[in-house]
Order: C-alpha cells, then sequence, then structure tokens
C-alpha cells in the first residue's frame, strides 16, 4: 500500500511540475523517458527570451513529497541518481539525434499538503557532459 500511495504522490508532483513549467513557456517534450531501467521524469525544451536564438533542452527530475519527515524533497536526488539522469539524457540524445544541443539539468521539488503545492525550482541542478 505505501508503494501505491508514494506513486500516487510521485504521479501527482510530476503533473504539478509540468503545469509549473508549462506556465513558465516551457514545453514538456516527454514524460517519464526511460532507458534500460532508468528514467528521467520530464524532458522539455525552453526557449530563449529571444525565439530567433533557439533554446535547451532541459532534463528534470521531480521529487515530490507530502512532509518533511524524510528530509527536503531535493536532497533525495543523490550522485547516483544524477548520474542515472545523465545515462538517460545521452541515450534521448542519441535516440533523437540531438547530440550537441544545449542541455541543462534541473530539479523541481514539489511539497503537497492540504493547500497549493509548495514548489522549487533548481535550474542548472548538476552535471555536465564531458
Amino acid at each position: 500500500m505505501a508503494d501505491r500511495s508514494t506513486k500516487t504522490t510521485g504521479d501527482l508532483g510530476e503533473a504539478v511540475a509540468a503545469d509549473f513549467l508549462k506556465a513558465k513557456g516551457y514545453r514538456v517534450i516527454e514524460r517519464n523517458y526511460r532507458f534500460n531501467r532508468e528514467e528521467v521524469d520530464l524532458v522539455c525544451f525552453q526557449p530563449y527570451e529571444d525565439y530567433t536564438q533557439g533554446g535547451e533542452l532541459v532534463f528534470v527530475e521531480v521529487k515530490a513529497r507530502r512532509g518533511l519527515g524524510y528530509g527536503r524533497p531535493e536532497e533525495a536526488v543523490t550522485r547516483d541518481k544524477q548520474e542515472a539522469i545523465m545515462r538517460v539524457a545521452e541515450a534521448y540524445l542519441h535516440e533523437t539525434k540531438l547530440e550537441g544541443a544545449l542541455v541543462r539539468f534541473d530539479v523541481i521539488a514539489v511539497l503537497l499538503s492540504d493547500g497549493e503545492p509548495e514548489i522549487e525550482h533548481f535550474e542548472n541542478a548538476f552535471g555536465m557532459f564531458g
């Protein structure tokens, strides 16, 4: 039963994060993109303010919690998790023939409570290819 509750919390957090990013002008391209047994929650495109200059692909890890009993949501994005997300990103770029695209890795922390969700967006949270 706890797994189902955790999945429900995660699914709701991802929906909240996707809506948050769309409101900021991002385009959500993929949800739950998988490579082998690993995944990235959201793959987005953020256009630059000057749309003629393109934009960046943003791989987003969403962490949602209903309380702080286990710490802040963003603290769950460990080094191992970051490395897994980067592997998935490399696979995505290869599969979509977008190697060389401008890429960054963000984390969105969502605290779900009785009121409005509390959202923190950490841009360039980790990792560089190279």
